[in-house]
């Protein structure tokens, strides 16, 4: 680089970081000044591609580790007493042995943290030496160019979201020169985009020309670092973030810190032993100066100054307060923030290999993604959950619908997946079953060809079994095979009615963003992919309709002035028809073609089985495998249009005018198409059907309409009560002015840089009006395994569970029966309200019955079993500040919560009130991108890495796979976790306390003048070497109970709930049992080898060997279950502390403690003072569990006793224990789902007015009483 002013290098600097700056970022291409210098270049301000994600370079290691290091306040305490061990007035040992400690646990760590960041190091390098054919690096690039003729190209955001799924990205039109060939100098204008940041889902973004004309681009036109093209040969763009700034690297912020409750625990501990260090220095203070006043005169071995004074009392007390802080700093235990992150890493082991928590299908198993608050697993009070995908299987089934107010149950296909409820049944096997019977349904539903045998059929699906669409997400058999209903299959085969059922099939087909792909090869160019259509499976049916003469040949013609159509119409055999009155300007087409028409082509075609709908929701699978099911078969999308298949095989091709996205404000999406065939602008929505029956026009005449969308309603709630998602449908036709004037609004809103969300809302919602409805959707997402039996033991466990989603009230109400999140018996208090004044009252009325119930002395002793569901509006009410704490104090009385409607914002500000409010331990789990806020407002996240992408699982502390998997982690995992590290950290306090006070009971016999009995390298191997690894091992491997007790017993986990094992009082009751047996150690000793001529470190070596002893015995008696591992350690410290001690005693030759071990253990004294004074030390601690134990014993040990019995005698007894205290093993058998009501026996189970609802329903069929 040439050489540079330095005030010019500054002032670019500061002009480079006011770019970067900027909310509006504007680039253009490089290539025009390719091999000019860095200075030159117009984007040099903004990073290069190059990442760096080590935190240290070879020179910045020490020195950053260092400052890092020292932010623990616990390092900082022990080098600064180190550091004072230098001073010599205050000096308690020799100062090289005080920094031992520190410097071990600080190599320790830097050893630790150097080859993390070498595994970061090696990542960038092989990242930033990736081989490229683009002009760059992978960056995030604006889509300009791709292999597709139409600008197309597909990607998969797996490495960034999880996603499997493929996405369309469009190139940005008109940018530059594309035809013939790409011309990357045709780049010219500028490009305006927003400041980098971390949303993965948004974008904005325009590109101005050079004649001012604006051309907006969003997400769409993004292709993001990380993700991966498919089906695509190449693809150009234009760098707009590179290096940290894309968003990729933004979203990586490294492993999550979260501290929890058992550590802050700690801490508060440690003060107390700060607390108690200074007393006991105070003491020693205090002691040396009341010992040199009293004596005569200064004692000879006491050295004078510099000046040949002596200190004074006084004085000398003082710098013995700091000398005693030195010789007792182990009473902090610096060791133990080491030990419990390898407790830590131990526990994790077990959990990520336990094979009950690998899901064999998606061959995934638990992931610990933050590794300090494994512990907090077993102190749950409550669970927030969300259903689909978390509950449920998220494969949505096609189950019912309703078209113009006519209802089709779809018998036959409920029957079917009847058959495939039974868990012995495969679910492949099945479904190549059913398609031999019956015989009369082969032609409308079948997709094999009819002269395929069924072994045939059946060997061929367990080839392709997990292989053709094992990549797909929602392309299971259960969700793409559809057995059409009879009834409907008539209607359609009829001539009433037919523009309604036209439209309604063709919005389930196009009104999504689902990509066609082939299963099993690369996606061809559309050109060729067009000509490579099989007729559809209905082709039978229709055929044998066609010969049976049971429909027409044409519909009647209708003639129109435009020639020009009426010969698109009779080229493909389609006939329009329609009123030029008609206030709708509804035309419709026949569903099947003249025999004499021709097809489109005559090439040979593919099966429509090797069609892969990509789809970003189950919903839009789901609903485009019901549309393939009646003949109308999605066979491509690209940007700019949809082809469809018929059922007739007649193929039309829709332009697509517009794709207006679904969004959590409008709970709906739309896309606007030009018709073919009438080149009419359509729009067809679909969207909640609270969202889209308010915006319901009069096309039909408002009598038909009123009466349409009233059955339609009536058959919604229906579904809903059946538990089935439910969607309604519409369409709308545009007059070409309409249009027109529209488009204008909308290309505005979508260039705009200000307020673009804003803007691109509204203009949805300004074309979303006088909708016409055709009818609505019921699908059903069935709960996954063992859902109900996992949330009885969470409850029976002492965790409430709430429920929280937006789906309507009565579906999540049929959910929360068929999950057992409600019982029969319950008392269902349901509230919705329309404003505050009646929210008030309902609090009001409900909290009164509630209080009034527990005041009765007759319910001291039982808990009401009362549940709560509260639909969003509601809860936005009850959640304000002047009612909040009403309503918190409802929910915590109630045993179990189900908020409906509610948005992904309610459902992080509900977790927080709760968890601020009670001050309790939270549990979000969630599977989904909406559940991201929730699950990390909550003490632990946890995420499902479900059919939605791996949003949440990234977003979370641990990852599961299914539901189930949450019992088994935390009333096993979370319970073990959390008491053998309670019980570690208590162990340890009692050990160091236990070890130091030997120290501190000498000062009284030695002046206080900070001396020990032992030799300093002793007293640091005591607790740096002979008493470390058996805590540790201790924290990993100890059991209070067996899994199978933990799992059949949920009651045991309510131990670690609330103040749990490790509470304020016993950490004193064992810091009382350490200053007990520090006295027994320190004084049988004493009185036994008074008088006699050993020396001090004579009278040390039985101390510290009764220390040794006592202390590994106490954990002894700790242990629950032994092991060898225990066992190894235990002897092992006990070896090592005679070898070292021995062998230190030899190589020391010139020091006072030579030999003294080996002449000790030649006293029969010695042994018979270890004995005695080790038996002493611990028959208090020994006594009191055992009368404990056997007096009033806890749950834990009834349970660990049950442990010892037989399999079967074990079996038995926890029946009993289970049946006596109300478990639910006796009525799990007789639990049935409340029974859906039918269409024809239609009844509202709730009392509705125009103010509120507030039900009480408590009967097994959900009928509401008033209080």
């Amino acid at each position: 680089m040439p050489w540079m002013n330095p005030l010019a290098r500054i002032r670019d600097a500061w002009q480079g970081q006011k770019a970067r700056d900027k909310d509006l970022r504007n680039l253009v291409s490089n290539l025009p000044y390719e091999g000019l210098d860095k200075m030159k270049q117009p984007n040099r301000h903004f990073p290069s591609n190059g990442i760096k994600t080590t935190k240290y370079t070879v020179l910045s290691f020490l020195p950053m580790n260092l400052f890092e290091q020292f932010h623990r306040l616990a390092n900082l305490y022990f080098v600064g007493l180190a550091i004072l061990n230098f001073v010599p007035v205050v000096q308690a040992f020799q100062p090289e042995v005080a920094l031992i400690p520190i410097c071990v646990i600080l190599a320790l760590t830097a050893i630790k943290d150097a080859w993390e960041d070498f595994r970061r190091y090696k990542s960038d390098k092989k990242l930033n030496g990736m081989p490229c054919l683009v002009y760059s690096s992978p960056a995030d690039l604006l889509l300009l160019y791709t292999s597709d003729p139409n600008g197309v190209c597909l990607i998969e955001t797996a490495n960034l979201d999880g996603e499997t799924n493929l996405k369309q990205r469009r190139a940005v039109p008109g940018v530059c020169v594309t035809h013939p060939e790409f011309e990357p100098d045709s780049l010219t204008g500028i490009v305006v985009c927003e400041k980098p940041n971390n949303n993965l889902n948004h974008f904005k973004c325009y590109v101005e020309k050079l004649d001012k004309e604006k051309v907006g681009a969003g997400i769409v036109n993004l292709l993001l670092r990380g993700c991966t093209v498919r089906n695509t040969d190449y693809a150009i763009g234009f760098v707009v973030y590179a290096g940290h700034e894309t968003k990729s690297m933004l979203n990586n912020n490294g492993p999550r810190y979260k501290r929890s409750r058992l550590e802050q625990r700690l801490n508060i501990d440690v003060f107390f032993c700060i607390i108690l260090l200074f007393t006991m220095c105070i003491i020693g203070s205090l002691g040396h100066y009341l010992w040199l006043v009293s004596m005569p005169s200064m004692p000879i071995y006491f050295f004078p100054q510099s000046n040949g004074d002596m200190d004074t009392p006084s004085l000398s007390s003082f710098y013995k307060f700091f000398s005693m802080i030195i010789l007792l700093q182990v009473l902090i235990p610096i060791s133990l923030y080491v030990s419990i992150e390898l407790v830590k890493i131990g526990q994790i082991y077990f959990i990520t290999n336990d094979l009950d928590l690998y899901d064999e299908e998606s061959d995934t198993t638990v992931q610990c993604k933050a590794l300090n608050i494994t512990e907090d697993l077993g102190q749950i009070q409550y669970i927030f959950s969300d259903k689909t995908g978390t509950l449920t299987e998220n494969k949505m089934v096609f189950r019912r619908c309703s078209i113009m107010g006519t209802e089709y149950p779809h018998k036959e296909n409920a029957v079917r997946l009847a058959v495939i409820n039974k868990p012995d049944e495969d679910e492949d096997v099945l479904f190549s079953q059913t398609r031999q019977t019956p015989p009369t349904a082969k032609p409308g539903w079948s997709v094999d060809s009819e002269d395929s045998s069924s072994q045939e059929k059946q060997s061929e699906r367990r080839r392709s079994k997990g292989n053709i669409n094992s990549d797909v997400a929602f392309s299971s058999p259960l969700e793409t095979e559809i057995i059409p209903d009879q009834k409907l299959l008539q209607q359609i085969r009829g001539t009433e009615k037919i523009d309604a059922y036209l439209d309604f099939f063709l919005a389930l087909a196009i009104c999504n963003t689902v990509v066609v792909s082939m299963a099993t090869e690369k996606r061809p160019r559309t050109s060729d992919f067009e000509q490579n259509i099989q007729s559809n499976p209905l082709d039978t049916w229709s055929s044998l309709v066609k010969r049976a003469g049971s429909v027409r040949e044409t519909l009647s013609s209708w003639t129109r002035s435009r020639a020009r159509t009426t010969s698109e119409a009779s080229d493909i055999g389609l006939t329009i028809q329609g009123q030029p009155g008609d206030p709708a300007g509804v035309q419709t087409c026949s569903l099947h073609v003249p025999r004499i028409a021709p097809l489109q082509d005559t090439t040979p075609v593919v099966s429509t089985d090797k069609f892969c709908y990509e789809a970003e929701s189950p919903d839009e699978a789901a609903l485009v495998h019901a549309a393939k099911a009646y003949g109308f078969i999605l066979l491509s999308r690209t940007p700019d249009s949809v082809m469809v298949r018929l059922p007739s095989g007649a193929q039309l091709t829709f332009e697509v005018l517009d794709t207006l996205t679904f969004d959590s404000n409008r709970k709906r999406m739309s896309v606007l198409v030009r018709h073919p065939i009438t080149r009419q602008y359509i729009l067809y929505t679909k969207g909640a059907d609270y969202s889209i029956m308010e915006l319901l026009g009069t096309p039909y005449g408002e009598k038909l309409q009123k009466a349409i969308a009233s059955d339609t309603q009536q058959h919604l709630d229906c579904y809903a009560k059946e538990g089935l998602r439910t969607l309604c449908i519409t369409k709308k036709v545009l007059s070409d002015s309409e249009y027109e004037s529209w488009a204008v609004t909308r290309q505005q809103a979508l260039s705009a840089m200000d307020n673009r969300e804003k803007l691109i809302m509204e203009s949805a919602v300004q074309i979303e009006t006088n909708l016409c409805l055709l009818g609505a959707t019921g699908v059903e997402d069935r709960l996954q395994d063992s859902v109900p039996d996992t949330i009885m033991a969470l409850r029976e466990a002492g965790i409430q569970v709430w429920v929280l989603t937006g789906d309507k009230p009565e579906t999540a109400v049929n959910i929360g029966y068929a999950c057992r999140l409600l019982e029969q018996e319950d008392l269902v208090i349901n509230m919705s309200c329309t404003n505050k004044v009646t929210c008030i009252s309902i609090l009001d009325c409900t909290l009164e019955e509630v209080r009034r119930y527990s005041d009765d002395p007759r319910n001291v002793d039982t808990t009401p079993d009362i549940s709560l569901v509260i639909d969003g509006r509601t809860l936005t009410m009850a959640m304000s500040p002047d009612l909040r704490d009403r309503f918190v104090d409802l929910a915590k009385r109630c045993r179990s919560v189900l908020c409906c409607r509610v948005t992904p914002l309610q459902k992080s500000q509900v977790v927080k009130l709760i968890r601020e409010k009670l001050k309790v331990m939270t549990l979000a789990v969630g599977d989904g991108a909406n559940d991201v806020n929730m699950i990390q407002a909550a003490d632990i996240g946890v995420g499902i890495s479900g059919q939605e992408g791996m949003q949440a699982v990234m977003a979370s502390d641990f990852a599961i796979s299914r539901f189930k998997h949450l019992k088994k982690l935390l009333l096993v995992h979370g319970h073990w976790c959390y008491s053998r590290l309670a019980n570690m950290i208590i162990y340890f306090f009692y050990k160091n306390a236990a070890n130091v006070n030997l120290l501190f009971w000498y000062q009284f016999f030695c002046g206080f003048t900070a001396t020990a009995m032992l030799d300093h390298w002793l007293l640091i191997f005591f607790n740096l070497i002979f008493t470390s690894a058996p805590p540790v091992m201790f924290g990993i491997m100890d059991r209070d109970v067996s899994a199978e007790m933990l799992l059949g017993l949920p009651e045991l986990y309510r131990t670690g709930q609330g103040k749990g094992e490790y509470s304020f009082l016993t950490f004193w009751i064992s810091m009382l049992d350490a200053f007990y047996q520090s006295l027994v150690a320190f004084f049988i000793p004493y009185y036994t080898y008074r008088g006699s001529d050993i020396d001090i470190f004579a009278f040390g070596t039985p101390l510290n060997t009764i220390s040794l002893f006592t202390i590994l015995l106490h954990l002894s008696i700790e242990i629950k279950a032994w092991t060898v591992v225990h066992a190894v350690f235990i002897l092992g410290s006990v070896a090592l502390y005679f070898i070292i001690t021995l062998a230190y005693g030899v190589m020391y030759l010139n020091n006072s403690g030579y030999w003294h071990l080996q002449a000790q253990m030649v006293d029969p004294m010695f042994y018979l003072v270890c004995f005695i004074s080790t038996v002493v030390a611990l028959l208090p601690r020994y006594l009191f569990h055992v009368l404990k134990n056997s007096i009033a014993p806890s749950p834990i040990v009834q349970a660990r006793h049950l442990d010892t019995l037989e399999p079967s005698t074990r079996d038995q007894w926890i029946k009993e224990w289970r049946s006596f205290r109300g478990g639910v093993q006796d009525k799990t058998s007789d639990v049935s789902i409340p029974p859906s009501p039918s269409l024809e026996s239609f009844a509202d189970d709730f009392i509705m007015d125009d103010d509120f609802t507030l039900n009480v329903m408590t009967d097994k069929n959900h009928r509401p009483v008033s209080f």
